[in-house]
């Protein structure tokens, strides 16, 4: 994802919000919904949503994401068709 989202920035000249990097060891419930929140004020700063769905894999958070997207008029553009 960060190699895309380098690509989108560097060649393309895009502002990218990318999710939270590095690995969290079993966030709580509490920091999983402020995850959560801070992706859609993201969204809701965003022309549009680039979902990187490798070999078609969309996960439930990300589905959510879209949903939310979606719900507020924004493009979403997918990696793959």
């Amino acid at each position: 994802m960060q190699e895309i989202a380098l690509e989108l920035e560097v060649k393309l000249g895009y502002c990218v919000l990318t999710p939270v990097g590095g690995k969290m060891v079993q966030p709580s419930e509490k920091e999983i919904e402020k995850l959560a929140q801070a992706h859609f004020k993201k969204i809701d700063m965003s022309d549009a949503i680039y979902v990187v769905n490798i070999g078609g894999y969309i996960g439930e958070s990300v589905a959510r994401e879209v949903c939310y997207a979606q719900e507020h008029n924004k493009e979403i553009i997918y990696h793959e068709k």
